[in-house]
């Protein structure tokens, strides 16, 4: 099994269909996706030396190149490593290194942070640019003939932060990525070739994820010329393309059903829009269903799923003459069809419904493990169930609703942020004596990142830009604190450990 079989198989069906877009332009038909995949394959092999299973890995921003690069890794047997393109160098360096990557296909936008990698990594053979020289020979090389392998084998190494601020690779293998797409048919939508796919978020993330089962099924592929997404934007698109489709932070979704221009699309066109990633609170979605009608529907799961544990579907967010309507609205959803979940106490015994427990779950959709740590995969997959860290209870109508995150995650536009990594970079500064990050409600952004912060040590007080410049210096941007509260000192127990907590119930009360 490998999953490039669905671009060679539309090559040859739907040969002159769209199978890329760039906005509204056509890029690429099937018959020349399938082509240059195919040669990508090739090229990595004769032009690098690459055998089935070695990594390569992508940093670019969305792009017609970038799904081009994916199934061309895939064509040849390769296993790709999507790299988050916002992240800073030093932990895009990290990534690389860890999943010892031969090559790195990346954009002009991130090809100086990636190329001054070569020759600093032992693995690292090449950097490809996209568009550029390397490229134009690359697509243009001996085509490869598809490497069939098996159901079992790595495709796609998803890198997601931990508690420990090192980022662990979950190994998604092709029968995990497939059954991850046949559930999107069951239990979200079907797809047709006559729709279409808009990638507005990462393809990188869960945008990249649930292009797949559209690609799948020969829809096509369209890349937002902005690289984000508005109002006027997606009612351009929808002139168009019809069958649309795409995965939405719930910020997005949020800007978007504000946005004057959205009203004044024909939303007739749009078909589905998935969000998920963070918390939608009731207010904002029921904004967006009166924008966008019962054309919604909320996902819950993890990189290590991927993406699927529970759906919150269109149908549920219609059935308002539901006596629960309301509840199932916080909720994320019922189980989906290709994984069981359960709700666990800390001896992973099950709990009744209505208490609270970590949530678990098993099936063909969970990942292999965790890329080269056996023991965090050990520890994660402990009985043969994912244990995802997060707390949550089951109602009397198998809907789930998530009560709190054991592992601390931030998610602030979308985007996850692990305090631990903040933390660690912040204690850099000689004069910061103790610290601890936690996420502030935030109407825009979902959460913000609020560093508590000792200062003081070696006699240094420092200051807001400094602890800036000290994270700007190590970490994305996008997880520098937004706010540092300079305190005498941080809320302990008996232990010694920082009670998150009190910390976040202070932020909480403050915006009430």
């Amino acid at each position: 099994m490998n999953l490039a079989e669905w671009v060679a198989r539309h090559g040859r069906r739907l040969a002159d269909a769209p199978a890329i877009a760039d906005g509204e332009r056509v890029h690429a038909d099937w018959q020349t996706f399938a082509a240059r995949a195919a040669s990508i394959a090739g090229g990595l092999r004769d032009g690098f030396g690459l055998v089935p299973g070695d990594r390569v890995a992508i940093v670019m921003t969305n792009s017609p190149e970038y799904l081009e690069a994916l199934f061309g890794i895939w064509h040849g047997g390769y296993v790709a490593v999507p790299v988050n393109a916002r992240l800073h160098r030093d932990e895009i360096a990290y990534i690389v290194d860890d999943s010892n990557a031969a090559v790195v296909i990346t954009d002009t936008d991130h090809a100086g942070d990636v190329e001054s990698l070569v020759g600093t990594l032992t693995t690292l053979k090449a950097v490809v640019v996209a568009p550029g020289e390397r490229w134009t020979r690359l697509v243009g090389a001996s085509q490869s003939a598809l490497v069939a392998g098996c159901a079992a084998d790595p495709a796609w190494l998803f890198y997601t932060s931990g508690t420990t601020g090192r980022p662990k690779g979950a190994t998604l293998t092709h029968r995990n990525l497939l059954m991850a797409s046949l559930s999107y048919y069951a239990d979200i939508d079907p797809v047709s070739p006559l729709d279409c796919v808009l990638h507005a978020a990462p393809i990188s993330h869960g945008s990249g994820l649930y292009g797949l089962p559209h690609i799948a099924r020969g829809a096509t592929s369209v890349i937002p010329e902005s690289g984000g997404l508005d109002g006027a934007e997606l009612r351009t698109l929808l002139d168009r393309w019809s069958g649309l489709s795409f995965f939405a932070a719930p910020i997005m979704v949020k800007r978007l059903a504000a946005d004057p221009d959205t009203s004044a699309a024909d939303l007739s066109r749009l078909k589905t829009i998935i969000y998920g990633g963070a918390p939608m609170y009731l207010a904002d979605l029921e904004e967006a269903l009166g924008t966008f009608g019962p054309r919604l529907a909320q996902i819950y799961g993890q990189g290590e799923t991927p993406m699927t544990i529970t759906a919150l579907t269109k149908a549920d967010q219609a059935d308002r003459a539901h006596p629960n309507w309301r509840e199932h609205m916080q909720s994320v959803g019922t189980i989906r069809t290709d994984i069981e979940v359960r709700v666990v106490d800390e001896d992973d015994n099950e709990v009744a419904l209505g208490e609270i427990g970590e949530v678990v779950v098993r099936g063909d959709v969970v990942m292999a493990g965790y890329w080269n740590q056996p023991e965090a995969s050990a520890e994660t997959l402990r009985g043969g169930w994912l244990h995802t860290g997060d707390m949550g209870s089951f109602d009397n109508d198998g809907y789930l609703t998530l009560r709190d995150r054991s592992k601390d995650l931030i998610i602030s536009g979308g985007m996850n942020i692990y305090p631990r990594e903040v933390e660690e970079v912040l204690l850099r500064h000689a004069g910061v004596k103790a610290v601890s990050v936690v996420g502030r409600p935030d109407p825009e952004w979902g959460e913000a990142v609020v560093a508590f912060v000792v200062a003081g040590a070696d006699g240094i007080t420092p200051t807001s830009a400094e602890l800036d410049q000290t994270c700007l210096d190590h970490i994305a941007r996008f997880k520098r604190p937004k706010e540092y509260r300079f305190v005498d000192s941080l809320p302990t127990n008996n232990y010694g450990k920082v009670v998150k907590r009190e910390l976040r119930e202070q932020l909480r009360a403050e915006v009430q």
